[in-house]
């Protein structure tokens, strides 16, 4: 039985994970060592295939999945200069994310286990995204307050420890980069719409008006994009209507600010309430420089500490997984062969 790999099993501190990612349209294999030290990070993207549909079409992000999954495996054990051999777990998203492009990397991490007798550790995407900042960074520690922006989900939670969080805030609808993606597409930029939303805006400037998300009710930490983004495609519509020119550079510019400034504010208010003096962002949003620029700037004026993943660590990739995926392994959470993708996991 596969399941015997674990009777024996000793856990190792310093022990090297390969972690597999195939959650959206990149396929990525790292190898992280002690849950905090990239030996590699090799990351294969279809994008460029789903860019004439103006979004991830799921058939082609897992076809190619299937082609790439081998491929980025052997470049990690390559950049890292170790073998399978060498390698005491396999960490693998398994949620959530697209179903057949998970089923692919779940899949072949399953036979990777199974034929080199190596534990197999199941990682949340979204946990992920979250332990990306412990990577390269010996200082940082829970607790601490995370604030999670990417194309499926927006919250603030505070990490209590390692394995536990409690969630102070989530969108009620719209996660941040889906409105990106959305407010995007409306003003006809190609895919992905959130770098060239933010490259568009960076070109203009804060003057349209746009709605604040539960604006004076400082008792709540949720998020809202829905109004936000129909208030940015009513403006559009009417400038059109009018035969008035749009100043789209302004128009993604207020979007931007609008949708970011938010974000901070909840964060930073979530930090003091609870007197944690550490925060920590993390999800593909996280890369946006102007939320980063304005996280550092609060941080900063509160002296608050303030860790940013590199632009690279917060979109998917691997070695966040990598550093989840060590966490799970010292923890004894391993999963059989049975282990099977989903579609969507707890937030925490």
């Amino acid at each position: 039985m596969f399941t015997d790999v674990y009777s024996n099993l000793k856990i190792k501190k310093d022990a090297l994970i390969l972690a597999i990612e195939s959650s959206c349209d990149e396929t990525a294999a790292a190898i992280v060592k002690g849950g905090r030290e990239i030996l590699s990070n090799e990351i294969m993207s279809s994008c460029s295939e789903h860019v004439k549909f103006g979004g991830v079409v799921p058939e082609i992000a897992s076809r190619a999945h299937t082609t790439a999954v081998s491929v980025v495996t052997d470049r990690a054990l390559k950049t890292a200069g170790v073998s399978l051999d060498d390698v005491d777990a396999i960490a693998v998203t398994y949620g959530a994310g697209l179903l057949g492009a998970l089923l692919v990397g779940v899949s072949y991490a399953k036979s990777l286990a199974f034929a080199k007798e190596l534990p197999l550790v199941p990682v949340s995407h979204i946990r992920g995204h979250i332990a990306a900042c412990y990577l390269n960074n010996p200082l940082i520690e829970p607790p601490f307050i995370s604030l999670l922006a990417s194309g499926g989900h927006t919250a603030v939670i505070c990490v209590k420890s390692y394995t536990e969080f409690d969630i102070i805030g989530q969108t009620l609808d719209d996660a941040v980069g889906e409105a990106f993606d959305k407010v995007a597409r409306v003003l006809g930029l190609e895919y992905p719409g959130g770098p060239n939303v933010e490259r568009l805006a960076a070109t203009g400037q804060n003057t349209i008006e746009l709605p604040k998300m539960f604006k004076g009710d400082k008792n709540n930490f949720n998020f809202t994009y829905s109004g936000l983004k129909t208030a940015v495609i009513n403006y559009k519509h009417t400038c059109e209507q009018r035969g008035e020119a749009c100043n789209d550079a302004d128009l993604a510019c207020s979007f931007q600010c609008a949708a970011i400034d938010v974000l901070v504010e909840k964060t930073i208010t979530a930090a003091r309430r609870m007197n944690i003096k550490t925060i920590t962002a993390g999800g593909g949003v996280a890369a946006n420089g102007y939320l980063r620029a304005r996280l550092e700037q609060e941080c900063l004026s509160r002296k608050i500490k303030l860790f940013l993943p590199p632009k690279k660590l917060c979109t998917d990739n691997a070695a966040m997984i990598g550093a989840e995926g060590y966490i799970q392994y010292m923890q004894g959470n391993f999963a059989g062969l049975d282990l099977n993708a989903q579609a969507s996991v707890p937030m925490c």
